[in-house]
Formats: C-alpha cells, structure tokens, sequence
C-alpha cells in the first residue's frame, strides 16, 4: 500500500514494467517543480519517450540533460508553449502530436500552475490569469492531444496491453470556492481576491478530469485528478509570505461557511509537506498515472469512481482518514 511516506523510487520500482517502453507527456516540467521531479524518475523506468511542454527552455535544459545522465536511449524533446496564449498552445499542440505520431500518448500529466497572483491579471484572450494557468490553457491542450491518448490507447489493444491516461495536478486548495460560473473574471477585477481565484481553477482542474474521464472512459482512457501535498521546494509559492497563507482560513470561511481542515489526525502535518522535498510529491503524480488499481471512493457523493477525483491523493497522505480507500494491489 502506497502512503504519506512513499517515495517516488518506490512508486517507479512499483510499475517499472508498465513505464518501459511507453511515451509521456508533462505539461509544465521545468526545474525546480514537481514536474520536473516525475520527468526524472520516470527516466529510471526506461520509458520510450518523454516531451517536455514548459515555457521556459532554460529551465527544461537541466531536466532534460538529468533524463540523458540516467538513460540516453530515452528519446526526450522539448517543446516550448505558453499555457496563457492559446496561439501557443495550438502551436505546441501540432508539434506534440506529430513527435508522437507513431504510438501516441501513454501517459499525458499537466502540472503547469500559478497560486495567489496578488495583482490581478488578464491573459492575452482576457481570462483571468490562475484560470488561465490552472485550467482553460490545459484544457484547450490536452482536448488537441487527445488524438495523441486514442492513437496509444489502440496500439495498446493490439498488444493486449492496457490504455491511456491523463493526470493534472489539483490541490486542497479546491475547497476554498466552488467554481464561480456567473463571474469567473471576478466583474473585470473589482471583486478579485488571490486565493478564490487560485481555488476556483483547482476546483476547474478536478471537473476538467472527472468530465474527460466519463467522455473518454469507453475508448480507454482513464482521468485522475492528484493532490500532490504541500510543499516549498517549487517556484509556485515563492512571491508569498506566511502572513498571505495565513488568511486562508477566513477566505474559505467567508466563501463557503466552513473551517479550513488540512490533516485529519498530525496537526504539524501542513508545517511538514510546507518543507518536504519534491521527491515526496512527485510519487502522487507518478502514482496517479502508473497504477492501474486505485479505486477512489467518493463516499460523501454517493458514488465510485476510478480515478476521477484528488481523493486519489487523501487516500495516500491520510490512510487513516475515512477517504481512505486507494491500494496497491
């Protein structure tokens, strides 16, 4: 059983056979970042492939240069996108999709992400910037590279081998807001505030990959949504100080009457995942992806699902919370 302590070595010892061979997308993967840990790790399996979408290419070069010192006989590629500029992002699209044109895509994870941008901010097409970070540039990607999953998901058929797979990296964060349909450009910035808009797009990321995951289920593809922990080993958090987290608590209060709760058992469990290593986290995501054998109970719903919410990751941090249904079989 994988828990709070399992190491992203022991999840890619887990599953190296199903990783050998196969081709991986990572949306946003650049160092330092827990996208770049699951690139590297994900090397030592001896994948195929592995395209690296990001932004900045100097932040990619050092992952990249790690995956060709653990295997060199990993095709690896780097292909430039902005996630806030959709001219970018169908750009990058067509290049993915090409690079990988002849067994399509195994296994696709978006980790590409902003948290509590003070100022408000509009992309280029005029969407909120965490929205358009955390969940609309994403979504217009992976929907473009979904012929990428079905062209995997038939090669796998005719091997008799497994489908495809699509992971994003969420939050708890989620639990901050719901999304904010009727104004989820907070009136043009006069009603914005940082982390309700950082919510509202974690919120965005669990729907976007329950909904795939319904859509695309029949066709073998499989969607999780991952919670990859509290850390400050990434860049994601670095423009804020611990009097900005501080308020979290009200801000959830006031958005939906209820207390923040992080750890059903370790008070001092926040203080812990705020200083872990990116290690720790990266496990959640490559976990997310490589076992076939979560099933997530959606107990407070009244439904399962496999795979489809960030209760995947709570079942992980917290066995002893009564989430607690993921195991390694």
């Amino acid at each position: 059983m994988f828990d709070g302590q399992t190491t992203s070595e022991e999840v890619i010892a887990a599953f190296k056979p199903e990783i050998k061979g196969k081709t991986y997308v990572l949306i946003g993967a650049g160092y330092p970042s827990i996208g770049s840990q699951m690139a590297t790790y994900l090397a030592q399996g001896s994948p195929a492939h592995i395209v690296i979408a990001s932004r900045t290419a100097s932040k990619v070069e050092p992952v990249v240069a790690k995956i060709r010192e653990i295997d060199s006989g990993i095709k690896t590629i780097f292909v430039q996108v902005d996630v806030t500029d959709h001219s970018s992002v169908r750009r990058a699209a067509g290049e993915i999709l090409e690079a990988t044109k002849e067994k399509g895509i195994d296994v696709l994870v978006h980790t590409a992400g902003a948290m509590a941008i003070k100022n408000y901010t509009l992309d280029k097409q005029g969407i909120e910037y965490q929205l358009s970070t955390n969940h609309v540039g994403g979504f217009l990607l992976v929907n473009l590279l979904v012929p990428g999953l079905l062209t995997a998901v038939a090669a796998a058929s005719s091997s008799g081998k497994g489908g495809a797979r699509f992971v994003i990296l969420t939050s708890s964060g989620y639990r901050l807001t719901p999304f904010r349909f009727d104004d989820y450009n907070f009136s043009n910035g006069e009603k914005y505030e940082p982390w309700t808009a950082y919510g509202q797009g974690k919120t965005a990321n669990i729907l976007f990959a329950h909904g795939l995951g319904k859509r695309l289920r029949e066709k073998g593809v499989v969607a999780a949504a991952v919670h990859p922990g509290y850390n400050g080993n990434t860049k994601l958090g670095e423009h804020l100080t611990w009097d900005d987290y501080a308020v979290i608590g009200d801000i959830m209060k006031r958005n939906r009457g209820i207390d923040w709760e992080v750890s059903y058992d370790l008070p001092c469990q926040i203080f812990r995942f705020f200083l872990s290593y990116l290690e720790l986290f990266a496990c959640y995501g490559l976990a997310g992806g490589l076992d076939g054998c979560l099933v997530i109970s959606t107990a407070t719903r009244g439904t399962t699902e496999d795979l489809t919410t960030y209760l995947i990751s709570l079942s992980l941090l917290y066995p002893t919370s009564p989430h607690s249904t993921a195991r390694r079989r």
